[in-house]
C-alpha cells in the first residue's frame, strides 16, 4: 500500500492526467460488480480515488482557474475528481444500454452518443460524495469515514431521485456468492458504507498512521464475518428445506414429496421479432407448447404443476381482447393449475380521458374461455423505455420511447397488492425494473410466500446487463427472506431460494422450462422488518462522529 501511494505521488497528475486516472479508476471498479465480482480491485481503486482527491485539492489555484473559476475552490476540485471517477464507473457499468438502441437501429441508432448523458448525470452523485468528503475531513482515516458517509447517502439518493436508478450501487461489491447474507441485515446501502471502509480504510491507516495491524484487521475481519455468516445461514436454514438443493425434477417427483410445483417458461424470443404482427401467433403457440413440456423436454400436459409463469409481455397482443387466445389458454391449463403471464392490458377511454395501456401480469385458470383471476399493473415504469418524460418537447425533436406505443404506458396503483394463487399462497408480483429497488418489492403488511419477477432482458443482448439484473434478484431474495420465481424472455430464468442460492436456472438465450419446488420462506430477516433503518443509523453515527471531529479541529485551530 505504501508503494502504491508513493507511485501515485510521484506521477504528474495535474490537469487531464488526473482526470484520466480518476476515469480509469472508476472504470476498473466496475469489475467488483456482477458477473465478475473481482472485488479486490477496490483495494486499489478506492485508495486511488483518495490520492487523486488529495492531489487535485493540493494543486495551485492558478493552474485550474484560468477558464473555469469554479475549479479553483477546494470543493470544486474534489467534486471534479469524483465526477470523473463516477463517469468511468457508470460508462462501463451501463454500456449494455446501447444494445437496446440497436434492436431497432433504423429508428434509434442515431441516439447512441446521447447515452453518455446517463452516466454523466449519475456521476454527479459521486461528485457530491467526494465534495462532501473534502469539506468534512482533510485526510487520513476521517476522510475515509466522510467518503463512506458521502457514498452511502448519495447512492441512496441515486436510488430515489427522479424515480431512481439504483443500478450497480457500490454495496453490491459485498454481495458475491460467499458474502450475500450481509444484505439481510443492513441492505445494499448499508453495505455501501461498509464497502468504503473495508477497501479504503486499510490504505488510510497504513499510510497515515502506520497502524498496520488495524489496517489488516479492517481489511479482513468484516469480510470474514460476512463470509462466516453466509456459511452459518446456510447451515441454520437447511432444516427449512425438505430435501437438498431441489434442482430440476419431474413435477410428479416434486409432488410426491408434498412440495409446490412451479414451472417457469423461457421462450427466448428474439427482441426485434417480438412485436412483428406476423409473429404473434407463432410466439403465443410456443408459450403454450412450453407450458405443457417439462424440464426434460417431455410433453406432460402440465399435470401436477401448481403455477406456470410466463415472462414479461409474453403475449405480443392484448389477450383480454382476444377470445381465441383465451380459449387456447383455458384448454391448455389442467384443473388446479394457475398461469401468470406477462401481457398488455387496455382500459378503454372514460370520462374524457384517453385509453390507458398497462404493462401487466395476468392470472388465468382453466375454463372456456380461460378464467381471468388476477391482474397486476406495473407501478414503476422505465423512463424512456415505457414512457417519455417531457413527452411533447422530446417527440418534437424526434425522440421516442423504446416501446412503440403512442403516449407510453400508464402506471398501476400503489401500494402493490399481493396475488393469491390457489395451491401456492400469496405472492408479490414484480415486472422487470421493479426488482432493482430495495425495500420496495413488498409493499403490504402481509408477508408473501414468494416474489414472482417477470422480465424481458432481450433488449440488452448477451452482455453484463441481464446478469447484473439477475444478481439483483438474488439480493432481493436475501433482503426479504423470500424465494424468487424469475421468468425472463431470453434469460436468466431461475428459482432462487431465500438465501440467494440458485436452485435451478436457464442461461441467456436458452429456450426451455424449469420445474422446481417452491422453497419455503425463512423468518423475516432484519432488513425485511425495518428496511433502511440500519443504514440510517450507520449514516447518523458517522455524521455525528464527523461533526464532533470537525468541531474539535476548529476549536484547536482557534487557540
Amino acid at each position: 500500500m505504501k508503494a502504491f501511494a508513493a507511485g501515485l505521488t510521484d506521477v504528474d497528475l495535474r490537469g487531464w492526467r488526473g482526470r484520466s486516472a480518476a476515469f480509469v479508476a472508476g472504470a476498473l471498479s466496475i469489475l467488483s460488480m456482477a458477473p465478475f465480482f473481482i472485488w479486490p480491485v477496490l483495494w486499489l481503486t478506492l485508495p486511488a480515488l483518495l490520492v487523486l482527491m488529495h492531489r487535485a485539492e493540493a494543486e495551485p489555484q492558478q493552474v485550474r482557474s484560468r477558464f473555469t473559476p469554479w475549479r479553483s475552490s477546494h470543493l470544486g476540485r474534489a467534486a471534479e475528481t469524483g465526477w470523473w471517477f463516477g463517469f468511468g464507473y457508470h460508462v462501463f457499468g451501463l454500456f449494455w444500454i446501447v444494445e437496446a438502441f440497436l434492436v431497432d437501429s433504423a429508428t434509434f441508432a442515431w441516439l447512441i452518443p446521447f447515452t453518455l448523458f446517463l452516466p454523466a448525470g449519475l456521476a454527479l452523485f459521486t461528485a457530491a460524495a467526494t465534495a462532501f468528503a473534502a469539506v468534512a475531513a482533510r485526510d487520513g482515516f476521517m476522510r475515509v469515514a466522510a467518503l463512506a458517509l458521502g457514498f452511502g447517502v448519495t447512492e441512496w439518493l441515486r436510488g430515489h431521485i427522479l424515480t431512481g436508478l439504483p443500478w450497480n450501487v457500490l454495496g453490491y461489491a459485498l454481495t458475491s456468492e460467499s458474502m450475500l447474507q450481509g444484505a439481510a441485515y443492513i441492505g445494499i446501502y448499508g453495505l455501501t458504507i461498509a464497502t468504503v471502509f473495508v477497501f479504503a480504510g486499510p490504505f488510510a491507516l497504513w499510510r497515515e498512521h502506520r497502524q498496520r495491524v488495524l489496517a489488516v484487521l479492517l481489511a479482513t475481519v468484516p469480510l470474514a464475518v460476512i463470509a462466516l455468516d453466509t456459511v452459518g445461514a446456510h447451515i441454520a436454514h437447511l432444516a427449512d428445506f425438505k430435501f437438498g438443493p431441489p434442482g430440476q425434477r419431474r413435477p410428479e417427483q416434486i409432488k410426491a414429496r408434498g412440495a409446490t410445483v412451479i414451472r417457469i417458461v423461457q421462450p427466448s424470443v428474439v427482441q426485434r421479432e417480438k412485436w412483428l404482427p406476423e409473429n404473434q401467433r407463432r410466439i403465443f403457440d410456443d408459450h403454450l407448447a412450453l407450458s405443457v413440456t417439462n424440464a426434460f423436454g417431455e410433453t406432460d400436459g402440465a399435470k401436477n404443476v401448481d403455477l406456470i409463469v410466463w415472462p414479461e409481455a409474453a403475449m405480443p397482443f392484448v389477450p383480454l381482447s382476444q377470445p381465441i387466445a383465451l380459449a387456447d389458454i383455458g384448454r391448455m391449463l389442467p384443473e388446479g393449475t394457475t398461469l401468470l403471464a406477462g401481457a398488455l392490458r387496455i382500459d378503454p377511454p372514460a370520462n374524457g380521458q384517453d385509453r390507458r395501456v398497462y404493462n401487466t401480469l395476468l392470472g388465468f385458470r382453466r375454463g372456456e374461455p380461460a378464467a381471468h383471476v388476477a391482474t397486476y399493473d406495473k407501478t414503476h415504469l422505465v423512463p424512456f423505455g415505457e414512457y417519455l418524460p417531457l413527452q411533447r418537447a422530446l417527440e418534437a425533436v424526434g425522440i421516442r420511447q423504446f416501446v412503440p406505443l403512442p403516449g407510453g404506458f400508464s402506471s398501476g396503483p400503489e401500494p402493490r397488492q399481493l396475488i393469491d394463487i390457489p395451491g401456492v399462497g400469496k405472492i408479490a408480483p414484480l415486472i422487470c425494473y421493479e426488482a432493482i429497488f430495495p425495500a420496495r418489492v413488498v409493499q403490504t403488511m402481509e408477508r408473501p410466500v414468494a416474489l414472482v419477477m417477470v422480465t424481458n432482458d432481450g433488449w440488452f443482448g448477451n452482455t453484463t446487463g441481464p446478469r447484473q439484473h439477475f444478481h439483483m434478484a438474488r439480493v432481493r431474495a436475501v433482503e426479504e427472506g423470500l424465494p424468487v420465481i424469475r421468468s425472463a424472455n431470453n434469460g436468466i430464468s431461475a428459482m432462487i431460494d431465500p438465501l440467494g442460492r440458485v436452485v435451478a436456472h436457464l442461461d441467456l438465450n436458452v429456450r426451455g422450462t424449469i420445474d422446481a419446488s417452491l422453497p419455503p420462506r425463512t423468518s423475516p430477516p432484519l432488513y425485511a422488518r425495518v428496511g433502511d433503518i440500519p443504514f440510517a443509523v450507520m449514516a447518523l453515527a458517522l455524521a455525528l462522529g464527523l461533526a464532533l471531529r470537525y468541531r474539535r479541529r476548529h476549536v484547536n485551530e482557534s487557540f
